[in-house]
């Protein structure tokens, strides 16, 4: 289970959507866990391995690789692409894929705060044909209004951190 409705992943999928339009941007690669999480419900653990999600005006989707097994398909919120690491950069090769079945971007938006420059020169140079942006900030700004369920969650953590520090008082 998810620890948030399909309908809250829709809500925050929506907003990502307008800050999309706003800046002309035709899809966004996602590498950090945090906005993996946040836009998908899958929470990676790399194993040195890469991890995304790419999102469109019409699409989303994770990228994993195989090594586990299928859990970004089974534990988020959309559809998910399995890589292996059998050929360098297959991870590249998933997020052109996810491309080429929409309209090839022109603008794309990437999160400077997160991605590695050796990753950063490897997109560009499979969509040499776009602009990159910067959406770290824009990101990080609708994080930062929380919606009801997100401060249910919240307040429960809360609650439970509470317990503990009654139980070391003791």
């Amino acid at each position: 289970k998810l620890p948030f409705s399909t309908n809250e992943y829709n809500n925050r999928l929506n907003n990502l959507r307008i800050v999309m339009e706003r800046n002309n941007i035709d899809m966004i690669i996602l590498t950090s866990m945090h906005n993996i999480a946040y836009y998908s419900g899958f929470i990676y653990c790399s194993f040195g391995r890469s991890y995304g999600c790419v999102i469109t005006k019409k699409k989303i989707s994770t990228i994993s690789a195989n090594i586990d097994a299928s859990q970004p398909w089974r534990r988020s919120h959309c559809d998910n692409i399995i890589y292996t690491d059998w050929k360098r950069d297959n991870f590249l090769k998933a997020i052109k894929y996810f491309a080429n079945e929409d309209k090839l971007p022109k603008n794309i938006g990437i999160e400077n705060d997160h991605i590695t420059l050796d990753l950063k020169d490897k997109i560009e140079s499979i969509f040499d044909f776009s602009v990159f942006t910067d959406i770290s900030k824009d990101l990080m700004i609708l994080r930062m209004v929380k919606s009801n369920e997100e401060i249910e969650i919240i307040k429960n953590g809360a609650r439970i951190a509470d317990i503990g520090g009654h139980e070391i008082v003791k």
